[in-house]
Formats: C-alpha cells, structure tokens, sequence
C-alpha cells in the first residue's frame, strides 16, 4: 500500500562511515536518528499552520565485532551454541527489534543501516526490500558475482534458480515505524564463514552461506565493495549524498 510523499520531499542523505563499532552503540546510534527522524515527523503533523520541516536520511556503513542477533520473531532454538558458551568464540549475543530470525555480523562483513524517511523517497515497504537487494545485486555484478533472489525469501542469493545449490551471500532485516527505516542488511565481503556453523541462518534449514571471497577465491577491498554499494544504493534510491 502507498501513500502520499512528504509535502516537503528531502532525498539528502548524511552517509556516515562508523568503522568497526560494537553492535550495541550502532544500534544506539541508528535508534536515535530513528527517533529524531520520529520526533520531526510528529512535530510536523501537530502543526496548525502547515509548515512542514523537512525530514532527514542517513546511510550507516559499518562493520561488526562477532555477534548473533535474533529478530522479534526468531526463534532462539537457532542459535545452536548455549548463549553462556559464546564468549569462548569471541560472540555476543542480542534480541533485536527487527523482523527476521537469527544473523550473524563479524568483520569482513559490510553491513549498511538505512535510517530514511521512506515519505521522502516511496512508500512501499515491498518496493523498499527489493530495492535493497537490487542494489547489492547490481554490485555483486561489478565484481563479477551473479546474485539475485530465491522465491519466498528476502536477501540476494546466488543459483536462487537451483534450490539444491542455492546459497545465501546478504542478509536483511528492517523495521519501519511511520515509514520511517530501521537496521538493513550484511553483505558478506570476507567474514569468517565458520562463524555461520553456531546458527541456521536466518532460520532456513539446509541452505548455504557464501562470501564475495570464497566465490572469488580473493580477498576483496572493504573499501571498493562499499564505495560500489554505496553507488549502487544512491542510484537505485535517488539519494542525494553527503
């Protein structure tokens, strides 16, 4: 269901580069622009005098220490190593509030948080999801990856044609509240793979997980695979960068 933009439509966006943080203050971090973002929209709506200011966007780029997170509707049946034992593999642990059911983040994975007022862009949260995977597929094709999507499921797949060699490369999980976005997705560039065993990924049975690294058989540049998605996310949104 759409409806109608923004009377005062804003596709600036603040890309903001947060290195490798700990996953508590990133999620801190984008909650609070969340809110902010929240905060002007209701401010916006209590106006009598239909002055409207206008909302902003931000495209987080960061990546993880080790750590699995649990979407609201997950179950913890999916992670398969006891929450006490984690800290003897260097992982945390957190129940999140986005939809989806179990992630792994580490480094080596890019991981991109939009925290967009959809008002200002489209209001189609289907439209919204597909656009993300649209974005990583067209930059796993600068690299030479052919990526795209398995019937049924969200993130970018590789073979999502062939069900028994299907393999899933990105990730996704959002909230929305008042078409307002929250979390994103995880792009594995080079993490550690291994790390994918103490889980069944996102809740799926019986499928893969795979990397640009082991597709490639390299290891590639952080900073290419970001500044391409990063591209690849302004055109496919219309963001206006800076």
């Amino acid at each position: 269901m759409t409806q109608t933009l923004n009377p005062v439509s804003n596709k600036s966006t603040q890309l903001l580069h947060l290195g490798l943080v700990d996953y508590q203050r990133g999620w801190d971090y984008q909650t609070r622009l969340f809110e902010e973002i929240l905060a002007i929209k209701k401010h916006n709506r209590e106006r009598t005098d239909g002055g409207h200011q206008p909302t902003p966007n931000y495209l987080l780029l960061c990546e993880h220490p080790h750590v699995y997170t649990l979407g609201k509707s997950g179950d913890e049946k999916n992670l398969l190593i006891p929450v006490e034992k984690l800290s003897s593999v260097g992982a945390t642990f957190y129940r999140i509030n986005r939809g989806g059911d179990i992630t792994y983040h580490g480094p080596g994975q890019l991981v991109v948080y939009p925290v967009i007022d959809l008002e200002n862009f489209f209001t189609d949260i289907h439209r919204y999801m597909r656009s993300l995977e649209e974005a990583v597929i067209q930059t796993l094709a600068t690299f030479g990856i052919e990526g795209g999507r398995l019937p049924g499921f969200t993130g970018v797949w590789l073979e999502g044609e062939r069900p028994d060699r299907a393999r899933k490369i990105c990730a996704m999980g959002v909230k929305t509240s008042r078409w307002v976005t929250l979390h994103g997705l995880a792009l594995n560039v080079n993490p550690d793979l291994s790390y994918f065993n103490y889980i069944v990924p996102c809740g799926i049975e019986n499928k893969a997980v795979t990397s640009m690294q082991k597709e490639l058989n390299r290891e590639l540049p952080m900073v290419e695979v970001q500044q391409e998605l990063v591209r690849q996310l302004a055109r496919t949104f219309e963001f206006v960068l800076y």
